[in-house]
């Protein structure tokens, strides 16, 4: 096996060749696992200001971003100034977006007093909005009732039923409702698929991604395949794809490594069927909703459930070990490591 760190710019299916930023590489079967990106649905305004949560990179653009506002409300004597800088919005209530959201809120409950002494927190606001109904809309109604409990509960504003029109990095203006003054705009309100050049448009859906067969061909290509995230698997019971997670994505890895196997032995294919373990949410600490086949539970319970099953899929017993016991620790003291920030060489704090 050979392991090549490049961009890839085009694929060449009748060459059977990949055009990357080290030269041409050729294929026999090729995978595609790219992956997705936030999805801003058209919005100029909002891709140029607020900021995305779909990287390592990006997490930590979101933290920088909070600490340094509100570092800056710190030494502003203007009221509306430090409400503007101390304002948290979140736009999208799945689960990025109540996960997120609940972070913050204990963020705020249980981090900040102490970093910060002379910060009043309380002028700190954590708004989640949502333009549908309810949030965490894949999971069971009971389950999404109980986690807008949970997030109120932790000092959250839930919003529902808003759309979000439009931001200029201080206002978001919103679809029949009072704009919200704010310099941290978190956008988790979709995805769509990274398009590789090469491939025909026809092949992908209205969010971009890979329209696949149920041997994760892609269509219309005999030996083009695609896993994960990127790839949309239209059957009777999946009429929009299965859902973007971890499980389908491992599955279906799993499914097509077999078919490759199969089809080089002479042996028939496998059509994939997906096994749902369940979908599950953590809000806070001791808060948490989960959604089995058989059974939906919330609170403490499911919050146990949410470590163990994380922790379970953490590769290597080192690695287990040293995050169970640094939840341990932070569940004992309170204590998060929020206090490293990284800052491009010619950054200026802004006043």
């Amino acid at each position: 096996m050979y392991i090549r760190i490049a961009e890839v710019t085009k694929i060449n299916s009748e060459d059977k060749l990949i055009e990357t930023t080290i030269g041409p590489i050729s294929y026999d079967h090729l995978v595609l696992a790219q992956g997705a990106t936030t999805s801003f649905f058209g919005l100029e305004n909002i891709e140029k200001y607020s900021q995305p949560m779909k990287s390592v990179i990006e997490a930590l653009e979101i933290l920088n971003t909070i600490l340094h506002n509100l570092e800056d409300s710190l030494v502003n004597k203007d009221l509306d100034r430090v409400d503007e800088l101390s304002n948290i919005v979140i736009v999208g209530g799945g689960a990025t977006g109540v996960e997120l959201a609940g972070a913050l809120a204990e963020m705020k409950r249980y981090v900040l007093p102490k970093d910060y002494p002379e910060l009043d927190c309380s002028r700190i606001r954590i708004i989640l909005l949502e333009a549908s109904s309810r949030v965490l809309g894949g999971l069971s109604e009971i389950s999404s009732v109980k986690a807008e409990k949970f997030l109120t509960k932790l000092g959250v504003e839930v919003v529902k039923n808003t759309q979000v029109v439009d931001y200029n990095g201080t206002t978001i203006f919103l679809k029949d409702k009072e704009p919200i003054k704010t310099r941290t705009l978190i956008w988790a309100a979709g995805i769509k698929g990274n398009i590789i050049s090469g491939l025909s448009n026809d092949i992908n859906t209205r969010s971009l991604r890979i329209t696949v067969d149920e041997f994760h061909r892609v269509k219309g290509y005999k030996d083009i395949y695609a896993l994960g995230d990127i790839a949309c698997m239209i059957t009777d019971s999946t009429p929009y794809g299965h859902p973007q997670v971890a499980q389908v994505a491992i599955q279906s890895a799993r499914n097509l490594a077999t078919n490759l196997i199969n089809e080089k032995s002479g042996k028939p294919l496998i059509r994939f069927k997906y096994f749902d373990w369940g979908t599950m949410a953590t809000v806070g600490r001791n808060k948490a909703v989960v959604d089995l086949k058989f059974i939906k539970f919330q609170g403490v319970l499911a919050w146990f459930t949410w470590m163990f099953i994380h922790l379970r899929s953490i590769f290597g017993v080192k690695n287990k070990i040293l995050i169970l016991i640094n939840w341990i620790w932070s569940y004992i003291t309170y204590d998060q490591s929020l206090r490293i920030t990284f800052l491009p060489k010619d950054f200026r704090l802004r006043r």
